[in-house]
C-alpha cells in the first residue's frame, strides 16, 4: 500500500496531555502523555479512520494556523 501523508494538529491540555487531531477525518483524535506515544496512537487512529472511510479522505491542505485576539 502506498504511504499517505496527513496533517496532525497537536495541542497540550491543562492536565499536560498531548492531544492530536486529524482535520481530514472529523472526529479522528487521540491523546497521550508523551509525544512519542501520541505519534504511535495517531497513526493507529488514522488507520482506523481509513478503514472506516474505505481508504478515501477529503482532499484538504493545511494553509496555516493563526492566533487572533478578540
Amino acid at each position: 500500500m502506498k504511504k499517505r501523508e496527513f496533517t496532525v494538529i497537536i495541542e497540550r491540555d491543562e492536565e499536560g496531555y498531548f492531544v492530536a487531531e486529524v482535520p481530514e477525518f472529523p472526529g479522528c483524535h487521540t491523546q497521550a502523555k508523551s509525544l512519542d506515544a501520541l505519534m504511535n496512537r495517531v497513526k493507529e487512529a488514522i488507520g482506523l479512520c481509513l478503514e472506516e472511510k474505505n481508504e478515501k479522505s477529503p482532499k484538504m491542505q493545511l494553509v496555516g494556523v493563526q492566533r487572533i485576539a478578540v
